[in-house]
């Protein structure tokens, strides 16, 4: 039962990680030398604040239960 939560959690984890923005460009952009939105404070907002918090939860989830696996 725990085992087909896990690939549910897995799979949904691993889709709403794919719908995120591209984060990447940002990171080598600062190795690069285009460091000038380095120290912005960029809010997330709609559906982007959405997703992110979503990841959490989902993250949080799949370690709870990975670890309840674990124990049992």
């Amino acid at each position: 039962m725990l085992e087909n939560i896990l690939l549910v959690i897995s799979v949904l984890l691993i889709a709403i990680v794919l719908l995120q923005g591209n984060k990447a460009s940002d990171a080598g952009q600062i190795i690069m030398g285009g460091n000038e939105a380095l120290f912005q404070n960029m809010k997330e907002r709609g559906l982007e604040l959405f997703i992110s918090r979503a990841t959490m939860v989902l993250g949080l989830v799949f370690f709870v239960v990975s670890f309840i696996l674990f124990l049992s």
